[in-house]
């Protein structure tokens, strides 16, 4: 090849997928499993119907993983969100409650001033065990905190036989539907074009969405909450944002960690939630252009304004009555309301 042949080439090359959107190197098991589950066109890679919910090749591979080897310890935490409820801000919340003593939220070196919150607390099946099929979990500081997008039934059996402690964080849907979109268009390649909203917004309604549908793996969190309060905590972002103190203490309680007289004295709370704002992390250089090594996402699409009822300027009066009719129907007689 002469070099200006060469270098024709290189140029028009197809740059290499990152991982998020990569369906190859599955295990045996895992590519039996695919060619025998519905499957659908995703907002930016095929889904695959899984214990009635949805996921790409990669992630379900890491299900699988988690299902057959996590062994939860009595005193693991385990946040567990839908997809664009708030994981990253509750992630930071979670982690500096837990490490306070260790890392004042305060000080020069906290480890959220150099890691995006995803890097902290890992996902389960979107990580550790997509990244490894048994991954080795011994060095983890005790209590452990994991994070996890998993519907309740599709947890790890060890998981729902302990007594480990799981905080479940709830968001109105139309937010999460709106930061979904507009999230997913970020991942997606410039010859892919960007999903319209009416697109993606009837995918939403029909259940097709990422771990979705979205009724049934908000419905699988509360009735837990409501049957073993003392192992499981719901809260919504909505609650977390108005009240955000009140809230952080309700969760150190929970969690067997109060705040004490003297941390209250010293304004433990606040300095917490001060290194955990959408402001503070938003701004962080690690925020901006880093990116999560196990999917090579971009540590800033995950920071896009961070507010209650920003659907509003978005929805059609067409879509919210939709929606609204779906959480009142498949929500009817739960006590769960938006």
């Amino acid at each position: 090849m002469h070099k200006k042949e060469k270098l024709i080439s290189m140029e028009t090359s197809p740059l290499p997928k990152p991982k998020y959107l990569k369906e190859d190197g599955l295990s045996k098991e895992c590519e039996t499993l695919l060619s025998t589950l519905p499957t659908k066109s995703g907002w930016t890679i095929a889904l695959y119907n899984y214990q009635g919910h949805w996921h790409y090749a990669r992630q379900l591979q890491g299900v699988l993983s988690c299902q057959k080897h996590f062994q939860a310890l009595h005193n693991d935490i385990l946040l567990v969100t839908i997809p664009k409820s708030g994981t990253t801000w509750l992630k930071a919340i979670l982690f500096s409650l837990l490490n306070r003593t260790r890392f004042h939220p305060t000080q020069d070196d906290h480890p959220l001033l150099s890691n995006n919150p995803h890097m902290l607390v890992p996902f389960l099946e979107r990580w550790l065990y997509m990244e490894e099929e048994n991954p080795d979990l011994s060095s983890f500081a005790s209590p452990r905190l994991f994070a996890s997008h998993l519907p309740y039934a599709s947890l790890p059996k060890s998981v729902q036989d302990s007594k480990c402690k799981i905080v479940y964080l709830c968001r109105n849907p139309k937010d999460i539907f709106i930061s979904l979109w507009a999230f997913t268009n970020k991942l997606r390649l410039q010859e892919m074009g960007t999903n319209s909203i009416e697109e993606v917004f009837d995918k939403f309604c029909e259940g097709v969405t990422l771990y979705g549908p979205f009724w049934d793996h908000m419905l699988g969190y509360w009735r837990e909450s409501l049957k073993i309060r003392e192992k499981n905590y719901f809260l919504t972002y909505e609650e977390m944002k108005e009240q955000p103190d009140l809230h952080l203490r309700k969760l150190a309680d929970f969690l067997g960690c109060p705040f004490s007289p003297q941390e209250e004295k010293e304004n433990m709370v606040g300095a917490i939630l001060e290194i955990c704002s959408f402001k503070m992390m938003s701004n962080l250089k690690v925020n901006k252009e880093g990116k999560l090594s196990y999917s090579e996402v971009n540590n800033n699409t995950f920071f896009r304004n961070g507010e209650v009822g920003d659907w509003k300027n978005y929805l059609t009066t067409e879509m919210v009555e939709r929606l609204d009719k779906i959480c009142e129907e498949k929500c009817d007689g739960s006590g769960l309301k938006f």
